[in-house]
């Protein structure tokens, strides 16, 4: 029988829907896991889509509101990858850490210019006044320009009252912050933004604090791989041999053959 133990989920790169939805699954099914007290939730990601984002802090702080979870920011924590971790109970950084960069931008590349120059000319046929703009052929308008900004401009109050709310800090302050700049672990120590400077053994120490489960009693989890990625990088190993797994039929089966494995424990 697997005893009392500390999960440990890393999640690295660009966050998207689609990379995001497996992790929500896992951190919904480690927060109803018994036997799991406590989660070190350890990113490094320089941010990616809005709704992703916020998908990935709300399933990280639900867990947060039944068992402890400290966060640990790797070599970067920006945009909405500082969204995912301020759901965590502390926030732990490197100083060298990359963390803030708190707004949003909406991107509009216009290949108008290019496609003359090459003699290619294309044709959109289209009805509703402005479905051609955002199709990245023309320049935008004035007037699409403005609502656009006005689109980006709810999304940043949002994430602005977000970080406010997490971090318990006036939104005003928050605002003076929220310029999209980095700040090192250091800086945003100083200015409220992480909890404290230290690596993920320090983080995994304060978790043990709060749990009162042995670092040693660390387990290492992710979410399990798509069946055809699996098959195709060899022989499946002791974790994700059973056929649910392989199949991906439940997050409970291969988590439960997670903690069981024994290979992952450190």
């Amino acid at each position: 029988m697997v005893g009392p133990i500390i999960a440990h989920v890393k999640f690295r790169g660009m966050i998207r829907e689609r990379s995001v939805e497996p992790f929500v699954r896992l951190l919904e099914a480690i927060g109803e896991k018994r036997k799991i007290k406590g989660l070190l939730w350890d990113v490094s990601s320089g941010g990616g889509d809005s709704v992703a984002s916020y998908d990935l802090y709300m399933a990280v702080k639900r867990v947060n509101q039944v068992k402890p979870v400290i966060a640990t920011i790797g070599s970067i924590a920006a945009s909405g990858g500082y969204m995912a971790v301020i759901g965590a109970s502390r926030v732990f950084a490197y100083e060298d850490s990359d963390v803030g960069s708190i707004g949003v931008f909406i991107p509009h590349i216009a290949v108008q210019g290019l496609l003359d120059k090459l003699g290619v000319k294309v044709e959109l046929l289209h009805q509703g006044r402005h479905k051609d703009a955002y199709q990245g052929i023309r320049d935008l308008t004035e007037e699409e320009r403005t609502k656009i900004l006005k689109v980006a401009e709810v999304g940043y109050n949002s994430f602005v009252t977000l970080v406010a709310n997490e971090r318990r800090q006036p939104a005003a302050r928050i605002l003076e912050l929220a310029t999209g700049e980095y700040w090192s672990g250091k800086q945003a120590l100083q200015l409220g933004l992480v909890d404290a400077i230290g690596d993920r053994t320090a983080a995994l120490a304060e978790l043990s604090r709060l749990t009162g489960v042995s670092t040693r009693k660390r387990v290492e989890i992710s979410p399990p791989r798509p069946f055809l990625e699996r098959m195709l990088s060899g022989p499946l190993n002791s974790v994700s041999s059973s056929l649910a797994s392989s199949l991906y039929s439940s997050m409970e089966e291969s988590l439960e053959e997670q903690l069981l494995s024994g290979g992952r424990i450190r």
